[in-house]
């Protein structure tokens, strides 16, 4: 059983790291609980899914993920400029802060206040981690079939 290869309709349990070229840690559960996940589930980005592909249980790897294969290269674009009356008075505006934006169809989209000059306050759409390459370590704890759930 312990033999099963990570694919499609699996559950996987894992430790994994994700870090910057640079070493700093951007997420990881190596210091907690392992993470459970279902291959498809949509709970791993689907670029990520892949490099698991084919990993069995006790198999510890670190993969180098390019832009392309993680969040995107930067986009200049997704940068927007808003006066600052389109904001609530009571709302803190200054540089880093996270404000989450409804899109055309109402899902949720978060934008980092990049800029705040005058009446002109720039919001950065970019995901948080695009334009980085990203270190993606896993250690493959245990694969099962992904059974229905009770």
């Amino acid at each position: 059983m312990k033999e099963l290869p990570i694919e499609k309709g699996t559950r996987v349990t894992l430790h994994f790291s994700l870090k910057f070229e640079d070493g700093e840690t951007v997420d990881s559960t190596f210091d907690k609980e392992p993470a459970t996940l279902e291959i498809g589930d949509e709970n791993l980005p689907e670029n990520f899914e892949a490099y698991l592909i084919g990993l069995k249980a006790g198999d510890h790897q670190t993969f180098e993920v390019l832009p392309e294969k993680a969040f995107g290269q930067h986009n200049p674009s997704n940068i927007q400029t808003f006066k600052r009356h389109e904001f609530s008075a009571d709302m803190v505006l200054e540089k880093g802060v996270v404000i989450s934006f409804a899109d055309a169809r109402q899902q949720e989209l978060p934008g980092v206040i990049k800029r705040v000059e005058g009446d002109q306050v720039d919001v950065d759409f970019n995901h948080p981690l695009a334009g980085h390459t990203l270190s993606f370590e896993v250690q493959i704890i245990d694969v099962e079939p992904a059974g229905p759930t009770h």
